[in-house]
């Protein structure tokens, strides 16, 4: 922070701002991967994408499990033919 030079003062400010994020790492010692992390995320992405339209929290929140647990969906008793 001492440093003239702005780059190198937003590069402490943000090296600071996410220092417990840092040392988690740190402290998993590698036993999560951010690919696996990844991939949770890109799977919860799809499914808010395919939720699109939900008027209840609850509903989204459905969506979630499904697509993140892999369970199978509810049978509708209502067909959109």
């Amino acid at each position: 922070m001492r440093s003239r030079l702005e780059p190198f003062k937003k590069l402490a400010r943000s090296l600071r701002n996410h220092r417990q994020l840092i040392l988690n790492w740190f402290d998993a010692l590698k036993q999560i991967s951010t690919a696996a992390v990844e991939g949770l995320n890109t799977n919860a992405k799809l499914a808010l994408r395919k939720a699109r339209g939900f008027r209840t929290y609850e509903a989204l929140e459905t969506a979630l499990y499904h697509q993140l647990g892999c369970l199978p969906e509810p049978e509708f008793t209502h067909r959109f033919c």
